[in-house]
């Protein structure tokens, strides 16, 4: 999924999801008031969140039957939020280990990523896949290159500059990446309006709310590897 994929520079491979209805969004007094996450202190605002998708929205209606989405179209605010929350999460990274990251890495993420949409074939466009996934079109180059870029950085430094020629080396590298990341995310002592539900350390998604009735727990979605970690153990 692109979610997780945009970490180490080698797995660089992007996956569809969908949008198409979308419900209004309200702020509620959780939180606090007009907040839709606060990360590290920094509120990310329910109007950020609604305008960027709308974003996303006009883009899917203008190309509607070339972008497949794989989320419900009601889980539209629950799918944004969570890529601003990865952003805020892996810029906080690179600030707590000295990455610098420079307009050429950002170019060069982007040229990578967008070289995985031609891949993909037939006409999918790196603002097809971004979309599929969740991501307006609008934050790919001032979100997503820089997010992959701080990935490529990190990676290179953690394996030295040579890919790992085994299954066990990149499951370790993986483990590796994934604990900063975590150190990361815990430091930023996140908070996300119960209105768009609870997030997902493991995979820094934003996932339903616990239900407090005595009901059995929903089935996994196809997507979900692994039970939703509900807090950051690094």
């Amino acid at each position: 999924m692109l979610r997780n994929v945009f970490r180490p520079r080698r797995a660089a491979a992007v996956t569809a999801a969908a949008l198409g209805g979308f419900a209004l969004l309200t702020a509620c007094g959780a939180v606090q008031m007009g907040s839709a996450a606060i990360v590290g202190g920094h509120r990310i605002t329910t109007s950020t969140l609604t305008t960027e998708v709308s974003d996303l929205t006009s883009y899917y209606n203008a190309h509607h039957g070339k972008v497949q989405l794989s989320f419900a179209t009601s889980q539209a605010p629950q799918e944004v939020l969570a890529w601003l929350i990865r952003f805020q999460v892996r810029d906080y990274l690179a600030s707590r280990l000295g990455i610098t990251v420079t307009p050429q890495d950002v170019q060069k993420a982007i040229g990578e990523i967008s070289q995985q949409a031609k891949e993909s074939g037939g006409s999918t466009t790196l603002a097809d896949l971004a979309v599929a996934n969740g991501l307006p079109p609008n934050l790919i180059n001032s979100g997503l290159g820089r997010y992959q870029a701080i990935a490529d950085l990190l990676v290179a430094h953690l394996d030295g500059g040579v890919n790992p020629t085994s299954e066990s080396a990149e499951e370790q590298l993986d483990n590796e990446f994934n604990h900063y990341q975590c150190l990361a995310a815990k430091d930023l002592k996140i908070k996300v309006n119960p209105q768009f539900g609870r997030l997902d350390y493991s995979q820094l998604a934003i996932v339903a709310s616990a239900n407090t009735l005595s009901q059995p727990e929903p089935a996994p979605s196809p997507t979900s590897s692994s039970k939703p970690q509900y807090t950051p153990s690094c």
